[in-house]
């Protein structure tokens, strides 16, 4: 065969060398090559012994790939990453090959191989025949799986992924959302592991397909981006999108043969998603009716011939259908008597059922997320549904277009506080539900001005119904004002010494804004303002009020800091009533160690200046965040906030590193970040404690700077070391002033102005803080201490036999240095050291 025709009819060839071990003699000018199945030179197996070469390139080069080989370079051809058959040079040992493609061969190939004798005609070409040890070397060799997946991590355990070669169905009525598991296995393989992926769409077309994609992506309402309605946010990921791997087949005249002709020629091809297949005759889609059972036989075909998965959606789960489809995997969605989840049954031909999942239809996001197993037959439905008031599922209906992202208008902090109460519903989280309920009730007793708008004048209505109505033992907090200052002596319980801010409370009250005196202690905001001013980066220290409820600014909440509210399992924390000095009642914390820890006594540790000694070398982007998307790697020379999957983490005596974040996952199981707890996750699985890196699935970043507060840092533990000594109130002013200065970069409320207003700034710093808190107390676990509860930024409390603190630790007054006590178990923890 001349060289021309073997380049157009390459994927042929290949088909025939690596089903049927067929050899073709190939010829270009005086070159001869053999284009061989891989049995008769194993050697290519092997990763990088050889030049090797996608189908889809070996075809635009192959002129060049027949020169190399005829010179003695043997070039290796791959479908994917898989090698499928070899060019050789024509050589003395290979003259027994017939340039007849269907010529037979009596001799065993390398591997025990044999060709299976027949007629010596196209139509007849010989078998290729593999030995038990073939097929049991190819298991051995083939690693993990590496195939798509859905991004579920339920289904894909239960499936074990989109398998390459294999026809996988997806069967549901069409009011399940059948559509959205071919949608989730595209965006997953497009958008994550960015591979290639062809969709076929008979039924919707690539309007529809994107807008699903860019609700499922952002989260926005899918009713209303059909109407044409993006937000700013929608429009930027929509632009992002563009060079993503994902073709898109919307013909009305769509048949699978049409398919089967056009996947060989989409390059590094990784997924065929066929969406979909109709039960119902429609003389306008050749994918209905009684044509469906040929088209599965063809696609089931494309999945062999190409050695990727197909995945089809058919909308209908008539079992005499399904049987008629012979699919290689099955799986069907299925209702459940809960609305709030699908049953997924998995099965395989020859095998039948082989598992399933569940999951929770979000439908209005066109997607789906991974729900928790059904509760155990015999189980009352008391004991497992959620025990919600219409109030609270009012108000979390229409909270719906501010936290999508349709709406805007309502202050951060409140479009946060009802999203955790969105995603505590969605989720069945009970005990989040009810952590809620105290500022859900603070925000519904004096909401702000609502939008007006239908969509204001329903939230506005909800809030109120929701404050007549709030759930028992609730109790509206003290105004921001009030906490954000000591309070006068009462014979009531207060906590108000505990300093546990909610996200709209940021500790600030009208004029703490403005530059302190020329005869100040310590003029910490000038210094602060100082710092940014003096860079050589120009930073931007406000973010315009237009652009606040856009972009990554949204994703940033207080949960952020990742402060530890640890306490060891082994230990009973109780808070009781505790009467101070000046008669004023307090909660103090009583901490009862078991017997088996043996003798010893409680070190409080107590770190001096955590935030202001954060700021020597925190990483910060000084300019604005553009969005990088998924990311393969952290990227030092950036700085952001980055969202991750929650690592598993099993060490010990010790809190997981992420602190409370691991308790406010999203849908999908994750979380953002701040660049500090990026480099620790970094650290720990570099140093073996995570056994795999952060995987970025989104990201917000910018160019980084880890000097940007260091001279306001060097100022503060300069006027630390001089009014440390003094005391009184001269010092007590620098820590107040201090505290202020580091709150104004993200002030809550639109009505508190601030020089700053940068939340990446405030949450990356206090994440910082905590980072270090956690890893000096790791650090004291590692030589054998004893952690028995870690708080905030810096509060760790150890069980030590001798009285003396961890080694770890550097006892003084200077920043990052810590004070130590002791106390016997059961005592009441003195203030200031909860």
């Amino acid at each position: 065969m001349n060289a021309s025709d073997a380049r157009r009819d390459l994927y042929a060839l290949v088909k025939r060398a690596e089903d049927d071990g067929v050899t073709t003699l190939i010829h270009k000018r005086e070159d001869r090559v053999l284009l061989a199945p891989l049995d008769r030179f194993p050697a290519a197996r092997k990763a990088e012994a050889f030049p090797s070469w996608v189908l889809s390139a070996a075809q635009k080069e192959f002129g060049d790939l027949i020169s190399r080989a005829a010179q003695g370079q043997p070039q290796v051809l791959r479908r994917n990453t898989t090698p499928v058959a070899v060019l050789l040079p024509v050589d003395t040992h290979a003259s027994a090959l017939s340039s007849d493609p269907a010529a037979p061969s009596g001799v065993a190939p390398a591997g025990g191989a044999v060709d299976s004798q027949g007629q010596q005609d196209r139509e007849s070409a010989p078998r290729r025949l593999a030995t038990l040890g073939d097929a049991i070397g190819s298991v051995l060799t083939a690693g993990p799986a590496s195939g798509p997946t859905f991004g579920l991590p339920g289904l894909d355990a239960a499936t074990g992924g989109l398998q390459p070669g294999r026809l996988t169905l997806v069967a549901a009525r069409p009011d399940v959302g059948g559509s959205l598991l071919g949608l989730a296995a595209a965006r997953t393989t497009a958008l994550v592991d960015h591979r290639m992926v062809l969709y076929a769409a008979s039924g919707p077309n690539q309007a529809d397909i994107m807008r699903r994609i860019i609700s499922a992506e952002t989260g926005g309402d899918y009713p209303r981006l059909k109407q044409g309605r993006l937000t700013p946010q929608e429009q930027q990921v929509a632009q992002q999108l563009v060079h993503a791997p994902l073709m898109i087949d919307d013909g009305s005249d769509l048949t699978a043969e049409a398919i089967a002709e056009t996947a060989p020629y989409v390059p590094d091809l990784a997924l065929v998603v066929v969406d979909r297949l109709q039960a119902a005759h429609n003389a306008r889609l050749p994918l209905s009716g009684d044509r469906l059972p040929d088209a599965s036989q063809v696609l089931a075909s494309l999945a062999r011939t190409l050695h990727v998965p197909v995945l089809a959606v058919v909308d209908s789960d008539d079992p005499t259908l399904l049987s008629l489809l012979d699919a290689d995997v099955l799986l069907t969605l299925t209702a459940t008597t809960d609305p709030g989840r699908v049953q997924v049954g998995v099965a395989e031909r020859d095998f039948g059922v082989i598992g399933s999942a569940y999951l929770r239809p979000d439908l209005l996001h066109a997607r789906f997320g991974d729900a928790e197993a059904v509760p155990v037959a015999g189980t009352g439905s008391e004991d497992w549904r959620l025990h919600t008031t219409p109030e609270e599922q009012e108000l979390a209906d229409a909270a719906l277009p501010y936290t999508s992202g349709a709406q805007t208008g309502l202050p951060s902090a409140l479009t946060h506080l009802l999203a955790a109460l969105r995603t505590a519903l969605a989720h069945g989280e009970q005990e989040g539900i009810d952590e809620l309920a105290a500022s859900l009730a603070q925000a519904a007793a004096a909401p702000p001005q609502m939008p007006d708008t239908a969509e204001g004048r329903r939230l506005a209505a909800a809030m109120h119904a929701y404050s007549a109505l709030a759930p028992a033992g609730v109790t509206a907090q003290p105004s921001a004002q009030e906490s954000a200052r000591p309070a006068a002596a009462s014979s009531a319980v207060s906590d108000a010494d505990d300093e546990v801010l909610r996200d709209d409370d940021d500790g600030l009250v009208p004029g703490d804004e403005e530059d302190e005196p020329e005869t100040a202690v310590f003029p910490a905001l000038r210094i602060l303002k100082d710092s940014v001013t003096r860079s050589k980066m120009h930073p931007v220290p406000v973010i315009r009020l237009e652009d606040r409820e856009d972009g990554p600014w949204p994703l940033i909440s207080e949960d952020m800091d990742g402060e530890p509210r640890w306490v060891h399992p082994d230990v009973t924390s109780t808070r009781v009533a505790h009467t101070r000095e000046n008669g004023k009642r307090v909660r103090r914390d009583q901490l009862d160690v078991p017997a088996s820890f043996g003798d010893g006594v409680l070190c409080l540790i107590d770190r001096n200046g955590s935030f202001p000694s954060a700021c020597s070398a925190v990483p910060l982007a000084p300019n604005k965040l553009l969005h990088t998307g998924p990311l393969g790697a952290f990227d030092k020379t950036k700085a952001g906030i980055y969202q991750i999957d929650i690592p598993e983490w099993d060490y010990p005596g010790m809190p997981h590193p992420l602190g409370r974040l691991i308790d406010r996952p999203d849908d999908q199981g994750r979380v953002w970040v701040t660049t500090p707890h990026i480099k620790q996750l970094e650290r720990l699985h570099r140093d073996g404690h995570l056994t795999t890196p952060a995987t970025i699935h989104d990201s917000w970043t910018g160019k980084a700077n880890e000097s940007l507060f260091k001279p306001f840092y060097t100022a503060a533990r300069e006027a630390r070391t001089q009014l440390i000594q003094a005391g009184g109130e001269p010092y007590k002013n620098y820590k107040t002033r201090l505290s202020i200065a580091l709150r104004l970069l993200w002030p809550k409320r639109p009505s508190q102005r601030s020089p700053f207003w940068r939340p990446d700034w405030r949450m990356s710093m206090v994440a910082e803080a905590s980072v270090r808190h956690w890893l000096n107390a790791f650090k004291a676990v590692q030589e054998g201490h004893t952690l028995v509860a870690l708080r905030n930024v810096d509060a760790a409390i150890f069980w030590t036999p001798d009285e003396t603190p961890p080694g770890t630790y550097r006892l003084g007054t200077g920043f990052g240095q810590v004070k130590a006590k002791f106390i016997q178990p059961g005592e009441f923890i003195p203030e200031g050291d909860d």
